[in-house]
């Protein structure tokens, strides 16, 4: 699929990426959120619906690309339950780029 017909799959890597980096901009009290602490949830929400709708279309399509961007799913729905401050948060966040990555690398491959 060329790349301006995957526009979801990009918005939801893209999202996840800003996540990441406002995470770590965050952890290294380069960048403080305490008055705005909603701002890293309201990025996670939009990552995960954008990663959700990017599936769909994906599997809509019939493109393999969906295998590769299903492991993204675990990372996603169990963050939420390990505290920010843990370096399990930091591991598990981080364990979702792969999944992204070959998903983009994968898509319009059939």
């Amino acid at each position: 699929m060329p790349a301006v017909s995957r526009p979801l799959l990009t918005a939801a890597t893209v999202s996840y990426a800003a996540n990441c980096a406002l995470g770590a901009a965050v952890a290294s009290r380069r960048v403080d959120t305490s008055e705005v602490r909603w701002i890293h949830h309201a990025v996670y929400v939009s990552t995960v619906l954008l990663t959700a709708a990017a599936g769909a279309q994906l599997a809509v399509r019939g493109d393999r690309a969906l295998w590769r961007l299903l492991p993204v799913a675990l990372p996603l729905a169990v963050i939420p339950w390990r505290s920010a401050r843990s370096r399990g948060h930091v591991l598990l966040a981080l364990s979702a780029a792969p999944a992204y990555a070959a998903a983009l690398g994968a898509a319009g491959e059939g």
